[in-house]
């Protein structure tokens, strides 16, 4: 297949110059077209959402052809601006898929497919249709398509952590000696949704005590206590940009050898943000939030990443991990959440979200970082 070239299909809703970026992306890596199912990524170019079901929708946009997608007639509505091969119940998708794929030529093509979200039965039906067809892993070129977030979504991202820590100081006021793990997590959720979340960006993470030594323990029945500690992790969706945020409550004055850890967790928290800047690596920012943890003898207990990218999804590039050695540029957004966990006693994790500028970086959350105390 030869350059690059599209028409007038697409212009009406598709961001012209975001689909050039993805296909010149996509021909520099010897792909003939892209496969996208519903998720961020086809959210992020279409401004149209759609489900995953038994239902498959896929849009192909390969490099030499106006893009097109195969979705159930019942969804053709969405988008106007868009070649369909459309299918009812009781047509099946077998045919939509065949035409699709003639018609682009995909027959001995390689595709750039979601290899993190695609499911079997689509990779199977392009296969089947497109035959020959090679379908390789894309989730790189789509991540660095997004990474760089546009003053539009810088602006909801901020509303969403906004959200998040108004809904967070309401919420302590509720919680109280004998609640369960569950109910306090609910409370919460209910605070986001009544307070301008348009959904939550994950189910809370809300947990005490010894439980709290799990970095992604699921809040249960356990009764709060006088003198636990919480680890809570928590986050909004506003306008489709999540907001993703973990500090620490105390159950009464803070007390015991999580004192002594808060203040460890919380230097490796300033050191990870401190080293974040235009042009340095994602393995630095993690490397500089480790060594503090680890000089102080507990390395062995900061078991996961120092973060993770944030954007229209809670976990995307750029992960901040040893080994990751991509430099952090201008409109990057990602957190900070170096943590300690100590079996039978409980953890300390405290996360930010974070931009790196022109100039340097700014911590977007605003939250205080010291333990909040409930008074018992």
């Amino acid at each position: 297949m030869s350059g690059i070239r599209w028409g007038n299909t697409g212009e009406e809703q598709m961001n012209k110059e975001l689909l050039a970026r993805l296909l010149e992306s996509a021909q520099a890596e010897g792909l003939d077209a892209i496969a996208l199912v519903p998720g961020p990524n086809l959210l992020y170019l279409t401004g149209c959402g759609f489900h995953l079901s038994e239902r498959p929708t896929v849009a192909l946009f390969s490099v030499d052809q106006p893009p097109v997608m195969v979705l159930p007639a019942l969804e053709v509505g969405k988008v106007p601006f868009m070649e369909t091969f459309s299918y009812t119940d009781e047509e099946g998708y077998a045919m939509a898929f065949h035409e699709a794929c003639v018609a682009l030529e995909l027959a001995e093509a390689r595709i750039g497919v979601e290899s993190l979200r695609m499911r079997l039965l689509e990779a199977r039906i392009l296969q089947r249709y497109a035959s020959g067809a090679q379908l390789v892993p894309a989730d790189d070129l789509l991540g660095r398509l997004r990474m760089a977030k546009s003053p539009a979504e810088l602006a909801a991202m901020r509303r969403a952590i906004a959200v998040a820590e108004t809904a967070f100081l309401g919420w302590l006021a509720e919680l109280r000696i004998g609640m369960t793990e569950r109910e306090a997590a609910a409370r919460l959720v209910a605070r986001l949704l009544t307070g301008g979340a348009d959904a939550v960006s994950f189910d809370p993470i809300v947990v005490s005590g010894p439980n709290g030594a799990l970095p992604h323990a699921v809040p249960g029945s356990r009764q709060l206590c006088f003198g636990d500690w919480l680890v809570v992790d928590w986050g909004a969706f506003v306008e489709g940009y999540a907001s993703d945020l973990t500090r620490t409550v105390t159950m009464g004055p803070p007390t015991g050898p999580l004192c002594a850890i808060h203040d460890l967790v919380l230097r490796a928290n300033e050191a990870g943000r401190a080293a974040a800047n235009p042009g340095v690596t994602a393995e630095a920012v993690d490397a500089a939030a480790r060594a503090v943890i680890t000089a102080a003898g507990y390395g062995a207990n900061f078991t996961h990443r120092t973060g993770h990218g944030l954007g229209m999804e809670v976990h995307e590039p750029p992960y901040i991990v040893g080994g990751n050695s991509i430099p952090l540029l201008p409109g990057m957004t990602f957190t900070v959440e170096p943590g300690v966990y100590l079996e039978g006693v409980g953890g300390v994790r405290i996360e930010d979200d974070v931009l790196i500028t022109e100039y340097g970086a700014e911590t977007l959350s605003t939250l205080p970082r010291a333990p909040f105390v409930v008074s018992a």
